[in-house]
């Protein structure tokens, strides 16, 4: 282990090219611990970079908190308001009994339900683009699945969903200049201001969505039902989105990825998980340190902010051989993008169905994927997101 000072790693500037990856690679590999002096954070962080170390630093038993924040920017002083009440900034009893009510609409057997409304979306948006024109995927396909199924999952009427969209590119795109005219803060807030009346509309008339479930939980107040509206609309979108994205990315660019996908010798589950350690839309977790601990031979007090940058730990030498090919029969793939642990993302089935049909739908109806040039990458620190893939689709 080696450990470095160095620039702010929260610097959004940092992460707007593919040398990104020749950064956390070299970091990854030598298994360093690197120190962001106050900047980004008020406080400074910690971050690292190993499959090892960001998997023990996520580890149930590792003495860390989400509750503080979990994005570069908060920490014990200055912490996430949220925190204790959204799912993912909160632990112990209150994080258990989120995840018993948010988890069965997102659960495997409710993903496998919403298979067809996914088949719907893309069918939809194939419908319109198959006779060559050109099309960005980062604007006309990846928003478009995950926020049809969300949007679904928590009761939104679908001529809201637009709205919602835009909102949630606001929310986690802020730091772009493609979303300028809005603020994180800003488009949180007038997330928060929707899910307030929806709320009031199922309070008066229950239906079997998201919303409802939460409603009808006396112990939650309406912050709390608010707050997880907020996270299940973000985390279900954001990050999908651009994993989306990513395999249209891969079909263009990955030799033989769409034939094998078409004859049968490349295996779409396999393929699905080589996706989403490829893409690693996710881009960084924080935790708090809860006491004293040693980590990589480097001493963190109790207080401390330590970040996992996850597309460094799915890009590790030490855990994929070639890490920066797409390799569509990689086994095995134990990929963090979901996170580790207990706050392993509960949409992850949702997000596993909606590539899986997305690919198979593509090799059913399209003969080739053509990148008409290079992807421009978001300016952004919370998710590693495509700003546009212009590509074209030819028909079968």
């Amino acid at each position: 282990m080696q450990t470095t000072t160095a620039v702010d790693l929260g610097n959004p500037d940092l992460y707007t090219s593919l040398e990104r990856h020749a950064r956390w690679r070299e970091l990854a590999a030598r298994d360093a611990m690197v120190w962001s002096e106050p900047g980004s954070s008020p406080s400074g962080f910690w971050s690292v970079f190993s499959h090892r170390a960001c998997a023990a630093v996520l580890a149930p038993s590792a003495p860390f908190t989400s509750e503080y924040g979990m994005m570069i920017g908060f920490d014990r002083d200055h912490p996430d308001q949220s925190g204790g009440q959204m799912m993912v900034v909160s632990e112990q009893d209150q994080h258990k009994k989120l995840r018993r009510l948010v988890g069965p609409l997102l659960s495997r057997a409710a993903a496998r339900k919403l298979s067809e409304r996914v088949r719907t979306e893309v069918t939809g948006v194939l419908d319109q683009v198959l006779d060559g024109a050109e099309l960005d995927a980062a604007t006309a396909i990846g928003p478009r699945i995950p926020a049809a199924v969300v949007c679904e999952i928590l009761g939104v009427p679908a001529e809201d969903e637009d709205v919602l969209i835009e909102l949630t590119n606001h929310a986690f795109g802020g730091e772009d200049e493609l979303f300028d005219g809005m603020t994180p803060r800003q488009a949180h807030t007038e997330i928060l201001v929707y899910f307030d009346e929806l709320i009031t509309a199922r309070r008066e008339r229950p239906g079997d969505d998201l919303v409802s479930a939460l409603v009808t939980d006396e112990a939650l107040s309406i912050d709390d039902v608010l707050l997880n509206c907020d996270n299940v609309l973000i985390g279900g979108n954001e990050t999908t989105r651009h994993a989306i994205t990513g395999a249209v990315h891969a079909l263009a660019t990955v030799p033989g990825l769409l034939t094998g996908l078409q004859d049968g010798s490349a295996d779409v589950d396999t393929v699905v998980e080589e996706l989403l350690r490829w893409t690693s839309p996710a881009m960084h977790v924080l935790r708090v340190s809860t006491e004293d601990v040693t980590i990589n031979g480097q001493d963190v007090p109790s207080g401390t902010p330590v970040v996992a940058w996850l597309p460094a730990a799915n890009r590790d030498p030490a855990e994929f051989d070639d890490p920066d090919t797409f390799l569509a029969g990689r086994k095995p793939n134990r990929h963090i993008t979901f996170g580790h642990g207990m706050h392993h993302c509960l949409g992850s089935a949702l997000a596993r169905i909606e590539l899986a049909v997305l690919v198979q739908v593509l090799a059913e109806r399209v003969s080739r994927v053509e990148l008409l040039s290079e992807p421009e990458w978001l300016r952004a620190i919370v998710v590693q997101g495509y700003r546009g893939l212009p590509v074209r689709f030819t028909g079968r």
